[in-house]
C-alpha cells in the first residue's frame, strides 16, 4: 500500500459498479432539465400511440369511421347538433378534447355531419317539430350507439337538461305520444339490451296512451259527434237540397 492511500481510495477500485451509477446520478443531477423533457416527450409518445389506438381523439366524418368495437358496446360519443330532418337529426362529432395531443392529430378538416336516427321510435311530424322547438341550435347532445346500417347511425339521443338531468329524446317522445315505438335495427331480438330497451319503451307509450296524449288523443263528444253528422248520408243529401234550393231562387 502507498502512502497516503486509503480505505476510500481500495474501495472505489474494488466497485467499479458504484462508479458507474454515480457517474449516471452526477449526470442527471447536472442535467436535470434535459432529463425532465425526455420523460415528457416518452410520455406524450406513449399517450399519443395509446390515443391512436383505441380512437378516442379521432372526430367521425361518417357512420363508415366509427370502429365496430364501438356499436358492440354500445358506446356514447358527444356531438354538436347541426340540423333537424325527416328521418331524424344530422350531428357534428365533437371528439376527446387532449391538450396538445389533440392539435397534433386533428387537421383542419371540412364539417362533415353523422346521418342519425332515434332508435327504436316511428317519429311523427308533430314529434319532428318537438324536436326543433326543445333542441337549440348546435346543441350539445350525447349519442349512445346503438346499430349502424350503411351511413345511418341508429342512436338513442341524450341531452343534459341541469346538473342531475338527463332527457332521453326518443323516450321522452313515446311519453309525450309524439312517436310510435318501432323495431330497434341492428339489434339482437334475442339480446339483454334488446329487451331492455324495447320494454322501457314500450312502457313510456303505454303512459301516453292512458293519458290520450299526442297521437292517442281521443275525440271529445261533441267532435265524434260532429264527425257523425259530417259523414251521415241523409245529412249529405240535406246539404245538396238546400245549396239547389238557394241556387233556384237566385235564378
Amino acid at each position: 500500500m502507498q502512502p497516503g492511500s486509503g480505505p476510500a481510495d481500495v474501495n472505489e477500485e474494488d466497485n467499479p459498479s458504484e462508479n458507474v451509477i454515480a457517474q449516471i446520478s452526477q449526470f442527471a443531477d447536472d442535467n436535470l432539465t434535459f432529463v425532465r423533457n425526455i420523460s415528457t416527450c416518452l410520455g406524450l409518445a406513449g399517450l399519443l400511440i395509446l390515443a391512436r389506438s383505441i380512437r378516442l381523439i379521432t372526430k367521425f366524418g361518417s357512420a363508415a369511421d366509427i370502429p365496430a368495437r364501438f356499436i358492440e358496446r354500445n358506446i356514447s360519443v358527444r356531438g354538436r347538433l347541426r340540423n333537424i330532418t325527416e328521418k331524424g337529426l344530422e350531428v357534428e362529432h365533437i371528439p376527446i378534447y387532449v391538450p396538445l395531443l389533440s392539435r397534433l392529430l386533428t387537421k383542419r378538416q371540412p364539417v362533415t355531419l353523422l346521418d342519425v336516427r332515434l332508435a327504436g321510435v316511428e317519429l311523427t311530424s308533430e314529434g319532428q317539430d318537438w324536436i326543433g322547438q326543445q333542441l337549440k341550435p348546435a346543441e350539445t347532445v350525447w349519442l349512445r350507439l346503438i346499430a349502424r346500417q350503411n351511413e345511418t347511425l341508429h342512436c338513442l339521443v341524450s341531452v343534459n337538461r341541469g346538473l342531475f338531468f338527463n332527457t332521453c329524446v326518443n323516450e321522452e317522445l313515446l311519453r309525450r305520444g309524439l312517436a310510435r315505438t318501432s323495431p330497434f335495427v341492428g339489434l339482437d331480438p334475442h339480446s339483454r339490451i334488446y329487451w331492455h330497451l324495447y320494454k322501457r319503451f314500450l312502457r313510456a307509450e303505454s303512459r301516453a296512451e292512458k293519458k290520450g296524449k299526442g297521437l292517442w288523443k281521443e275525440e271529445s263528444r261533441w267532435e265524434r259527434a260532429a264527425n257523425v253528422l259530417k259523414n251521415n248520408m241523409l245529412v249529405i243529401s240535406l246539404k245538396k237540397l238546400f245549396k239547389w234550393t238557394s241556387w233556384t231562387k237566385e235564378k
